[in-house]
């Protein structure tokens, strides 16, 4: 047993380059981030696709050799892609690969939603429409009703995190603002691991009053979450873990422990 930081493994689509920054700023302190790339370009069915089949099983075993505590599987659309039970499976795939849990960012999402107890959402994306309702269908699955969803239409990823935070505001109140005005939904969603909607989250909420959910927001405090179960004192109060459920990601939150004076985190062996 050695004192040494926390790993947290990232699993993300070669394009992304939002994931790692709103991780790295937002993270808590004495926890490392190492990431894993999966070759991806085409943010469409075809190109989502081709990275499950040929790149993600590879990308989670050279992560692996890093020894992470939690891996994050960092992209919602290839989550939901194939429905809910395939992101379960591909979950148990990376974790058997790994040796480490994992939490999927789409089944983040989800709990997240369910534990808002949001009846109806809006959700905005970047996406074109035939991820848009891969998107819809993960959530509804859940018996969340989608009110709304709204994509930019944007094939290229890399350009899908050009978009600034203003933008993505802006965007979000002329997609769901009518919605939020009438009362038809309880919270808004922001879909995309490579999209800035986590540092737009705050003024969208203004703007629309409502609770908002992002894709990173989501998946960082349930990996934060999945973390405190692992290492004891937590690493820090600022992500209550969210409710059980029966998806991939799930967990029992930990017992509350009586303080120690020993600092967070002592290594694992």
């Amino acid at each position: 047993m050695s004192a040494r930081p926390a790993r947290v493994g990232l699993m993300i689509p070669s394009s992304n380059t939002m994931m790692e920054v709103d991780f790295a700023r937002d993270l808590p302190p004495g926890v490392a981030l190492h990431t894993a790339r999966m070759y991806m370009e085409d943010t469409t069915p075809a190109g989502e696709s081709r990275m499950l089949d040929e790149f993600a099983l590879p990308a989670a075993r050279d992560l692996g050799t890093a020894r992470p505590d939690v891996v994050v599987f960092g992209c919602t659309s290839a989550g939901a892609l194939r429905g809910n039970d395939y992101d379960t499976q591909l979950c148990e795939r990376i974790g058997e690969l790994t040796g480490a849990p994992v939490v999927s960012t789409i089944g983040a999402v989800r709990t997240a939603i369910e534990t808002s107890g949001a009846a109806s959402i809006g959700v905005i994306t970047p996406y074109v429409d035939e991820l848009n309702e891969k998107i819809r269908d993960s959530i509804e699955a859940d018996g969340i009703q989608v009110a709304g969803i709204t994509g930019l239409g944007i094939t290229d990823n890399f350009q899908i995190a050009e978009v600034a935070p203003d933008e993505i505001v802006a965007f979000a109140v002329r997609a769901l603002g009518p919605l939020a005005a009438g009362g038809i939904i309880d919270l808004a969603f922001a879909s995309c691991t490579n999209f800035g909607a986590m540092a737009a989250r705050p003024a969208i909420a203004e703007r629309l009053g409502l609770p908002v959910v992002t894709s990173n927001q989501a998946v960082l405090a349930a990996a934060v979450a999945r973390l405190r179960t692992l290492w004891s004192p937590p690493p820090s109060s600022t992500y209550p873990p969210p409710a059980t459920t029966r998806r991939c990601a799930s967990w029992r939150p930990a017992p509350r422990a009586a303080p120690r004076r020993s600092s967070w985190p002592a290594a694992r062996a």
